[in-house]
């Protein structure tokens, strides 16, 4: 689960509640098998504090989104996460608006690949459903890929949450494309963005995906049942997945 939305909350009134570190052991109560966070350059929300705070409580897989930027990876090596998965980042968005282009930025993030590898922290890399960027991100060293798959949901919505669309099926068809590439290569798939209760069953029925990463979905329906059951009905989700 991606806790960023709860920080956000927190923000709204620069306070110091709701606290995204409460959210965490909630959420793992509720069954969650990780807990992401987001650290952005500008602290929109989660800061370096919650972080901190977060690597001495969360027992399940602990997972650090981050530019790969110098300031990040110094960052990242003294906290040590399980994972940091590298995102494109940009000041004006609301949310990471699309994967990394890891074919454009090969070499340097080669090099960020390296030096969080060489702390002992595994290393994802977030991109769209393009063989071109699952190729580099494997050229890079990357431990895990995870596709983007907010195209998918939102195409799902728009065409009334009706997964029989063509344009759904071939989005989904492009995912899947993407996965097999990636474990083809020696890495995990992954996927997220954007996914709810609604869409989420055709990507966890996806062959080989390991993880799915959502947030802000969970978040919103814990507004009226409370955080610890939207958790445990996204898990369920999830484990109901068709086959």
């Amino acid at each position: 689960m991606n806790i960023d939305h709860v920080a956000t909350v927190r923000q709204a009134r620069r306070t110091y509640e709701p606290d995204p570190v409460f959210a965490a052991v909630e959420a793992q109560l509720g069954g969650a098998f990780g807990i992401t966070v987001h650290l952005r350059e500008d602290r929109r929300h989660i800061n370096d504090d919650d972080v901190r705070r977060l690597k001495d409580v969360v027992t399940v897989k602990f997972n650090l989104e981050m530019a790969a930027t110098r300031e990040m990876v110094e960052f990242a090596r003294s906290i040590k996460p399980q994972m940091a998965m590298l995102v494109p980042e940009g000041r004006a968005e609301v949310t990471t608006e699309g994967g990394l282009d890891v074919v454009g930025k090969r070499k340097s993030l080669h090099e960020v690949v390296a030096r969080l590898k060489g702390a002992g922290i595994g290393v994802s890399i977030f991109i769209d459903a393009d063989p071109a960027q699952v190729e580099a991100a494997a050229e890079c060293g990357a431990d895990v890929c995870e596709i983007h798959t907010g195209p998918y949901a939102h195409l799902f919505h728009d065409h009334g949450r009706d997964g029989r669309a063509d344009l759904v099926r071939e989005e989904l068809s492009r995912i899947a494309h993407a996965g097999q590439l990636i474990r083809s290569a020696g890495m995990q798939f992954n996927a997220g963005h954007a996914l709810n209760l609604h869409n989420v069953k055709a990507i966890a029925a996806l062959p080989g995906v390991e993880e799915l990463h959502i947030g802000h979905a969970i978040v919103s329906r814990a507004v009226f049942v409370g955080l610890r059951d939207a958790v445990a009905e996204m898990v369920a989700a999830v484990a109901k997945r068709p086959q």
